[in-house]
């Protein structure tokens, strides 16, 4: 049987760590991406399907056989531009992608969530992740994987000027960052995917959390 990856988020930092990297892998047969716009990019495995994210419900049909949902959407309040913009993409569209996964027999989903994601914190970010988090779990997948990095390093296709000087200063402290505070190390985008793709072929069942300091484990380079 075909083992088919979708992906969601394929422009982001980690969704397209994630593409390259099952595109690479000689474990899946297709790998599918849910896009606005189409990528400059082609593969014999790639499948590319331009979606209008506020009707996905017309795009039921191409969760289809899947195997694994990789969901990297996300963004900032800022760029958003209010927080029930960003609530849309960072609560909504992932619950009703993975709605629709649980009704196609998906059987596993994984989630790129953060770190302290909790439904009862102070901050609107968090708070919103663990919102999330709690939804996913609810859809009772034979295998949910719900990843919490710390700061995220790695080229983006936007600027983000907050996190490009915070990436500086997480870079310069990272070796102080050690036992208890090693949960705070800023970690690469391609080692979370690396973490996802590797998770994601073990296919374990059940529901299961991954800290920033686990992810820098299962994501390392071999």
């Amino acid at each position: 049987m075909a083992r088919i990856a979708i992906v969601l988020g394929a422009t982001g930092l980690v969704g397209k760590e994630v593409t390259d990297g099952l595109l690479r892998s000689g474990s899946w047969d297709e790998v599918r991406i849910l896009v606005r716009h189409a990528l400059d990019q082609d593969h014999p495995k790639l499948k590319q399907i331009i979606i209008n994210w506020d009707q996905l419900e017309q795009y039921e049909d191409l969760f289809n056989g899947g195997s694994a949902v990789f969901c990297c959407l996300g963004t900032t309040i800022k760029k958003a531009g209010s927080q029930s913009n960003f609530e849309r993409v960072d609560f909504h569209y992932p619950l009703q992608a993975a709605a629709i996964a649980k009704k196609k027999q998906v059987k596993q989903f994984l989630v790129v969530s953060s770190m302290g994601a909790n439904s009862k914190s102070r901050s609107f970010y968090t708070r919103t992740k663990g919102r999330m988090e709690e939804g996913l779990s609810a859809l009772d997948f034979q295998g949910l994987h719900l990843f919490r990095p710390s700061l995220l390093l790695g080229p983006r296709q936007e600027f983000r000027l907050g996190e490009r000087v915070a990436a500086k200063l997480m870079k310069g402290l990272d070796f102080l960052l050690v036992g208890k505070a090693a949960k705070y190390r800023a970690i690469q985008g391609r080692t979370v995917a690396r973490a996802m793709i590797n998770i994601a072929n073990v296919g374990t069942r059940g529901v299961h959390v991954y800290n920033n300091e686990v992810i820098h484990v299962l994501g390392k380079e071999s």
